[in-house]
């Protein structure tokens, strides 16, 4: 009988498996045995600083070795970390701490299989490319960026000297995990998928006239590339618990989410499928909701938890209001959403006074320990809620799409669900609406709509709206800037007057 084992192979000192070609066998046998996990999203407080995370990957690993130990099939996917950050050292890597660690985590943290050398490599060949058409008379611009896992200001902005045809032709740089093709292998459930989405990314322009990679060359010089990375790997925590790593999108400026594919795997082998978005719930949660479930099909969550710091929940008056937003907003939306406060050393004695509060907010039980020091022996005899309440939820349904709809009123309708502003605080930046109709006549020319594009959400991790210190009735979003990305089918809009990517100090 044909089983995962078939699809998966050695690869170094972890495995990596043929998720295409599993569930293309699946869909080919409908009989064939197979498990109908639910999806727990996990996310977190907004953080007080971008470089600072609140400790979701620790709480998920304990997590889904504090389940596994009541006798629930429970596992966990997990993003790949970018060396751009990990190697500045004050944000944690994609592999946990203490004793809800992941083994080898040297290896999850530093390139894994190199799957973001090969996405790397990809696009950069399709920039190399599109430099040639520049030579040939065959573009005047260039619109897709080069791409490095290594950070570096002096080259977000270049011109390049082509000297045959063109003089400078204006080019950019940008990190792996935000590039298009990320983005496309996120999204993508097949190599002919692939194939396809390449060739819809726009080269650059002729004459003022939009250009895809389909018209240059053939998608499947491209493709060969990513034939290991496209399969994810599976690695397992310290205890002996499964977790898969794959996909390694920022959800700042991009969509922040492990790759569909590796989640539907999952969710076949596994009745439990822990699901970490990046950052805080108004960013990789917000984008598994509103682009991976609404857009692209994935599983809508049937429960959440929401991590926090202690000090990030507490410390700062002005900022309070953004935790039990998040709790709450997952809530309305049907989804069962547990508090968890991720303790550090020296902070057990707040254990009452945080469940006291816990409950004059109206939330559930809430979590609380030192996962890092105690793991997923510090959950063991908090998880009957939400065992319960996991178990009580049937299979939920599809939610509704916004696609066809205007994508500003989509931005509206971001900022008031997911931010707490209204679309009537919704403000435009000079020159918004120049570069939205750029945009538009951008993508009409290619035979497309803008507003059948999923909105991403491009902005700070570490604020929800223009000042998250202001008066609730004084909050704004600025919007400033709009960018297509045809081929992975996502227009990003800028927002907020926050820095998108600040980088973290090295320590």
């Amino acid at each position: 009988m044909t089983t995962i084992d078939d699809f998966t192979s050695q690869y170094g000192i972890v495995k990596k498996i043929d998720a295409f070609g599993y569930l293309d066998y699946l869909k080919k046998n409908p009989d064939a045995p197979r498990k109908h996990g639910k999806v727990v999203l996990v996310t977190a407080d907004t953080p007080l600083k971008a470089s600072r995370g609140e400790g979701k990957t620790t709480t998920t690993i304990a997590l889904i070795d504090a389940l596994r130990h009541h006798g629930i099939d429970a596992t966990a996917v997990l993003r790949q970390p970018s060396m751009g950050i990990t190697a500045a050292g004050s944000k944690g890597g994609a592999s946990g701490g203490g004793k809800a660690s992941l083994t080898h985590p040297e290896i999850i943290d530093w390139g894994l299989c190199g799957e973001m050398g090969a996405i790397e490599a990809a696009q950069n060949l399709l920039v190399s490319f599109a430099e040639k058409a520049v030579d040939e008379g065959k573009l005047d611009t260039v619109l897709v960026p080069r791409v490095s896992e290594v950070p570096s200001r002096s080259l977000r902005s270049i011109a390049v000297d082509y000297g045959k045809n063109k003089g400078n032709v204006a080019e950019k740089m940008v990190l792996t995990p935000t590039c298009e093709l990320m983005q496309i292998v996120v999204f993508s459930r097949s190599m002919d998928e692939i194939a396809e989405r390449v060739g819809k990314m726009i080269a650059g322009t002729i004459d003022g006239e939009p250009v895809t990679f389909a018209e240059l060359t053939d998608m499947w010089r491209i493709t060969n590339i990513l034939t290991d990375a496209v399969k994810p790997a599976l690695t397992e925590t310290v205890n002996g618990s499964p977790v898969y790593v794959h996909g390694g999108p920022f959800a700042n400026v991009s969509v922040g989410i492990p790759t569909l594919v590796s989640v539907e795997m999952a969710c076949a082998l596994h009745d439990v499928v822990i699901v970490e978005a990046g950052y805080g719930a108004d960013a990789g949660a917000q984008k598994w909701l509103d682009i991976a479930s609404r857009e692209y099909g994935a599983q809508w969550p049937s429960a959440a938890l929401v991590v926090t710091r202690a000090t990030t929940w507490r410390d700062d008056p002005d900022r309070q209001w953004r935790y039990p937003f998040h709790v709450n907003r997952l809530e309305k939306l049907g989804i069962p959403t547990f508090p968890l406060v991720n303790l550090w050393e020296g902070e057990d004695d707040q254990i009452p006074a945080l469940k006291e509060t816990a409950a004059e907010l109206g939330f559930r039980a809430p979590i609380i320990g030192n996962l890092f020091r105690d793991g997923g022996d510090g959950l063991l005899d908090q998880l009957d809620g939400f065992i319960t309440a996991l178990n009580a939820v049937d299979a939920p349904s599809q939610p509704a799409s916004h696609k066809g709809e205007d994508v500003v009123d989509t931005v509206r309708w971001i900022a008031e669900n997911a931010y707490g502003v209204p679309a009537e605080r919704v403000v435009f930046k000079p020159g918004f609406e120049e570069s939205l109709a750029n945009a538009r006549e951008l993508v009409a020319n290619l035979g497309r709509d803008l507003n059948d594009f999923a909105v991403c959400a491009v902005k700070s991790p570490a604020t929800m709206t223009d000042d998250d210190a202001a008066p609730a009735e004084e909050r704004t979003v600025t919007l400033k800037k709009v960018e297509v990305r045809a081929g992975s089918g996502v227009v990003q809009v800028n927002l907020t007057k926050s820095l998108t990517t600040p980088m973290p100090k090295i320590v």
